[in-house]
C-alpha cells in the first residue's frame, strides 16, 4: 500500500461508466482498491466478473456497498434483508472486509422495526465483516425539508458498532465532519471521502473544492491509528470526458495521500499514467 491508510475508488465515482471503468481507473490513477457500489450495472452484482476485473487489474475490491439506493430497491431482491445478506457474500468472496449500508427508509416500516436486531443476526453470520452503517442527511422538497430514513439520518443517535463517516452527506446535513466524527467514535471504520458547500443538497465534491473540513478528518483518521480505510465517493458525471474524470480522481487521491501521510513524511508521489 502507498499509505498505511488504503485510499479506494468507490465505483459510483466514475458514474456514467459502468464498474469496470472503476477498476481500469483506479489501476491508472494509483488506487490501492475499489469500493464497489451494487446497483444495476450486472456487473456490480457478480461476484466472478468482479473477481475477474480485481485478478486482471491487480486492485483488490476492499469494501462493497449494499444496494439501499432509490434507484437499487429491485436489485437481486425486492426485500432489504436479502439484499443485505447478498451483500456480505458478495464482499466475503471477495474478500473485501467493509459493507457499506444506509439507515432504512421510512416506508421500510418492518425493515425499519427490526433493523438493529436483524443488523445484529446479519453479523453474527459474517462476523469477519464490518457493517458499517452511513450518516444520511434531510431532503428538501417543494419547499419543505423532511427525513427519508427511520428513525433518522443521523445512526450515532441509535447507537451501531460499525459507521461509514460520509463527509459530503455531513454538508448536505448542514453539520460539520469533526463533529459527527467525534460521535462515531471508536465505531469509525470507513470514510466516504467527498467535498460539499453546505448548500442542503448532496454534491459529492472533489475534496476541496467545499467547505467541510477533509484534510483535518483525514489527518485525525491517520493520528488515531485507523485500521479501516478511505473511499474516495465524488461525482465525475459531468466530466466531459475520460481524461478530465481521471484528472479529477487524481487531484482526489493526491489530496486523500497527502493529507494521510505522517507527518513526518511527505506523502509519496503519484505515477502519471
Amino acid at each position: 500500500m502507498s499509505s498505511r491508510v488504503p485510499v479506494l475508488l468507490s465505483s459510483s465515482s466514475v458514474f456514467p461508466e459502468p464498474t469496470a471503468a472503476a477498476f481500469e481507473m483506479a489501476a491508472t490513477v494509483g488506487y490501492d482498491g475499489v469500493e464497489v457500489m451494487v446497483w444495476t450495472d450486472a456487473v456490480s452484482q457478480d461476484a466472478g466478473a468482479l473477481q475477474g476485473l480485481s485478478e486482471h487489474y491487480d486492485v483488490p475490491v476492499l469494501s462493497v456497498h449494499a444496494p439501499c439506493l432509490l434507484v437499487t430497491q429491485r436489485v437481486w431482491s425486492s426485500d432489504p434483508w436479502e439484499r443485505l445478506n447478498r451483500a456480505a457474500q458478495l464482499a466475503e468472496s471477495l474478500g473485501a472486509p467493509t459493507v457499506v449500508v444506509h439507515p432504512p427508509f421510512t416506508w421500510q416500516r418492518d425493515y425499519a422495526k427490526n433493523f438493529a436486531p436483524g443488523l445484529a443476526k446479519v453479523q453474527q453470520r459474517h462476523p469477519d465483516l464490518s457493517f458499517a452503517i452511513e450518516n444520511m442527511f434531510p431532503v428538501k422538497m417543494a419547499g419543505r425539508w423532511f427525513v427519508p430514513y427511520t428513525p433518522g439520518w443521523d445512526p450515532t443517535e441509535t447507537g451501531f458498532d460499525a459507521y461509514t463517516l460520509d463527509i459530503s452527506h455531513c454538508s448536505a446535513s448542514r453539520i460539520d465532519a469533526l463533529d459527527m466524527m467525534q460521535k462515531m467514535g471508536s465505531g469509525l471504520k470507513h470514510v466516504h471521502l467527498g467535498d460539499g458547500t453546505g448548500e442542503g443538497r448532496d454534491e459529492h465534491l472533489v475534496p476541496g473544492r467545499g467547505n467541510q473540513p477533509c484534510a483535518e478528518v483525514l489527518r485525525s483518521v491517520a493520528a488515531r491509528g485507523f485500521t479501516g480505510s478511505v473511499a474516495l465517493e465524488v461525482s465525475t458525471r459531468k466530466a466531459t470526458s475520460r481524461p478530465a474524470r481521471e484528472k479529477d480522481l487524481r487531484e482526489s487521491l493526491e489530496f486523500a495521500r497527502r493529507h494521510l501521510a505522517p507527518a513526518s513524511s511527505a506523502a509519496p508521489a503519484i505515477t502519471r499514467a
